[in-house]
């Protein structure tokens, strides 16, 4: 099993360092001066969309509002990649890799933006709403639905599957770590016990639809932010002597001026970017997956949230979790799970502390579990409409979650390291032709802001766009009526 593991990551470590990064950070630096910098000049809007109304479903009910669209992509987002990753990061790139990955966010916010206006633009309806993501805009903005069909099978083995078996194996190794921690030995049977607590809650929850999906990361979402940002910022406040020493450290470990860890600097950037983007989502193309379903009047809106959903999830959370593991003198070049942020809770906090942090963890990982489903679902959809696939997914994916809390680290985190990579080029790949109308929708969003109006958009606004399903006017001209 070793010998596997590592032929997947010395494969894994070279496509992403010689393929993926190149790729996913040119494209990034060509939206941004496409767009002129939207994903730092338009903050304010970001902000203020996500109050926006939805409109009636088919079937009578609300359908999915900006901020709940924008909670099941943070539910997805925020999880392993902020406390596990950002842990794994630090401990194989030392403090270094903190910095990549927050000049990775501030470029992706380019492509995050451009992957999630497309996703709004070719949305089609269904009975609760909306849905779409790439697999959408590949098929109808490319007229490709071969590609379409790569890109839905390899989001739902990586979401569906893989990363969701990351969030489980990461529950059960953080209730063993709690067990210990508590004086007593984690017994045999905690992890498959787990495994089932979390397979029957994750049931109850997305055999509901996404209606409930989107509920239950409402309510979550900004309450565990909330809990673990001030458990990280009591302990970095009591330890305020040592913020711009951390500071000093990050920065001159990012550009190999101080050595940690015994990683070059190539090590840094890559293990900075790989995490960063594991946590962000953006230019994954999973994203876009939530937020297709939003129901707003102007596909530019929804782009502009689920760009600060990037800025939410690394710029504040994966922050907090690096400078908790950095004021705390952590020990480097071992790949050490929770344990890690756990340590450095403890020290700082006491022992209730490594106890909060797994309560905190269960709440993370379940929510991006959700998130995760949902993605699954939406692609299974666009792959076949016949109820026995998506039973079959239903089943596969409860499996997954099962075997991800018994099955070894190592391992799964390696192949969520490859099928990410894979599914991040497919997307790339359709985007960037695909940019040009991103760059449409944006003028005449500020076209109609800047004379005054609430932006609305209908697909006879910008000509020559082929292959947009919804946004006939009828609704869309609504909306404006009610605001």
């Amino acid at each position: 099993m070793e010998t596997i593991n590592d032929l997947l990551v010395t494969a894994t470590d070279a496509f992403w360092q010689f393929l993926l990064i190149p790729v996913l950070a040119g494209l990034s630096l060509y939206f941004t001066v496409r767009l002129a910098g939207v994903q730092i000049r338009l903050v304010p809007d970001m902000v203020r969309q996500l109050r926006g109304t939805p409109e009636t479903a088919p079937d009578g009910k609300k359908a999915i509002s900006p901020f709940q669209a924008f909670s099941i992509s943070a539910a997805a987002r925020v999880g392993t990649g902020n406390i596990v990753g950002v842990a794994g990061a630090i401990a194989v790139g030392g403090p270094g890799a903190v910095f990549w990955m927050w000049i990775m966010a501030l470029l992706v916010g380019a492509a995050s933006f451009v992957e999630s206006t497309l996703a709004q633009l070719y949305k089609v309806r269904d009975a609760t709403g909306f849905r779409g993501g790439p697999a959408y805009y590949m098929q109808h903005g490319l007229g490709a639905r071969w590609m379409g069909l790569i890109f839905a099978v390899l989001i739902t083995v990586t979401f569906g599957f893989v990363f969701n078996a990351v969030q489980s194996n990461t529950i059960s190794g953080a209730v063993a770590n709690s067990v210990e921690a508590a004086g007593a030995s984690a017994p045999g049977w905690l992890a498959p016990a787990v495994g089932l607590a979390l397979v029957a809650v994750t049931a109850l929850v997305v055999f509901g639809g996404v209606r409930r999906i989107a509920h239950v990361t409402q309510a979550l979402v900004p309450f565990m932010a909330l809990v673990y940002i001030l458990m990280a910022l009591v302990v970095v406040v009591l330890n305020a002597d040592q913020i711009g020493p951390v500071f000093a450290l990050i920065f001159e470990s990012a550009f190999g001026l101080r050595e940690v860890a015994g990683a070059t600097i190539g090590t840094v950037i890559v293990q900075g970017v790989r995490r960063g983007m594991f946590s962000n989502e953006a230019g994954l193309g999973s994203a876009p997956n939530a937020g297709a379903t939003a129901s707003v009047s102007h596909p530019v809106k929804q782009g502009l949230v689920q760009t600060l959903g990037v800025y939410f999830d690394t710029l504040i959370i994966c922050t907090m979790t690096a400078f908790l593991i950095l004021v705390s003198n952590p020990v480097y070049g071992e790949e050490r799970g929770p344990s890690m942020t756990q340590d450095a809770l403890q020290a700082g906090l006491g022992d209730w502390s490594v106890h909060a942090l797994t309560f905190v963890l269960l709440l993370l990982c379940f929510s991006s579990v959700l998130g995760n489903y949902y993605y699954g679902e939406a692609n299974v959809r666009f792959i076949s409409r016949r109820k026995g696939v998506m039973a079959g997914f239903q089943v596969v994916f409860l499996v997954a979650t099962f075997l991800g809390s018994i099955g070894q680290v190592a391992l799964v985190w390696s192949l969520a390291d490859t099928t990410m990579g894979l599914m991040a080029l497919v997307n790339l790949v359709a985007i960037a032709p695909l940019g040009g109308v991103a760059v449409l929708l944006l003028r005449d969003y500020l076209g109609q802001r800047g004379q005054g109006l609430d932006p609305v958009f209908t697909r006879d606004r910008v000509r020559h766009i082929p292959g947009v399903q919804c946004w006939e006017g009828e609704v869309e001209e609504e909306a404006r009526a009610a605001d």
